[in-house]
């Protein structure tokens, strides 16, 4: 049996003891709640952390991306004006090519009708052959270069055309038919055109036959049978009926060149 005074002190303890198992309880739960607050503050913060990083992640790889366009707008934009500076220099070639055209057609113009009248005068005093025909290309000439629709180009290319024309005479053969007047009367003969060393022609009824004489600068007719005959085959060969072959034709001496 427990004495009276025992028992009071015993209530004492364990009312102490209960009480102070509470106040440990409450404070546990604090910590609890506490530690409880810290980790999802702790998570909340790491949350904002991993966030962040992955935005700055993005930002530098969009960064990187940026940049290497940069670079290479920068190469292009070197590549551009290289061209840029390589065309305004050959702009300039060509603005100091124009100006330099301008003088060249204001010097080739003259020149251009020089030469004409040369050719004018070359005809006139070469062997008269095919005289309608180099006279009516010179006409014509001349009415080319006064045309404004026609380029310089076009009418140094047609000049050059008549002088290259009147340089193959001298290199080939032809037969043509022609009108001359002798002694008063108008024939048809066959034209022989021996380049420029002989002209000699031949009447279409074969009854007569001559040259052209230098000298006296009008035709001759000729009563040799061997020259007759000489230019009867020049006819031939130039008309191709027969292989070239040596002809004996009288031709002029040539002259000393002045």
């Amino acid at each position: 049996m427990i004495p009276r005074s025992g028992s009071r002190r015993f209530l004492t303890l364990a009312l102490v003891l209960a009480t102070a198992s509470a106040s440990l309880a409450g404070d546990l739960d604090e910590v609890l709640q506490a530690e409880t607050d810290r980790l999802q503050l702790a998570q909340a913060s790491q949350q904002r952390i991993d966030a962040v990083v992955e935005q700055t992640s993005e930002l530098e790889s969009e960064y990187k991306q940026i940049m290497k366009q940069i670079d290479g707008l920068a190469v292009y934009n070197d590549y551009i004006q290289r061209q840029i500076d390589s065309q305004e220099e050959e702009l300039a070639q060509l603005e100091q090519s124009l100006d330099q055209v301008d003088i060249v057609q204001r010097q080739i113009m003259p020149l251009m009708i020089r030469m004409l009248d040369g050719l004018e005068q070359f005809v006139e005093l070469d062997k008269p052959f095919l005289l309608e025909e180099r006279r009516g290309r010179v006409d014509r000439l001349r009415s080319l270069m006064e045309r404004a629709d026609v380029t310089l180009a076009e009418k140094f290319r047609s000049l050059t055309e008549a002088f290259q024309i009147e340089n193959d005479f001298g290199r080939t053969i032809e037969v043509y038919k022609d009108a001359l007047v002798l002694d008063g009367a108008t024939i048809e003969v066959d034209v022989l055109r021996l380049g420029r060393v002989g002209l000699y022609y031949q009447s279409t009824d074969a009854s007569a036959t001559g040259r052209w004489d230098d000298d006296a600068q009008r035709w001759v007719a000729t009563n040799d049978g061997k020259a007759r005959n000489q230019v009867r085959q020049g006819l031939r060969i130039a008309r191709k009926l027969v292989a070239p072959d040596l002809l004996l034709l009288a031709i002029p001496a040539p002259e000393v060149a002045r």
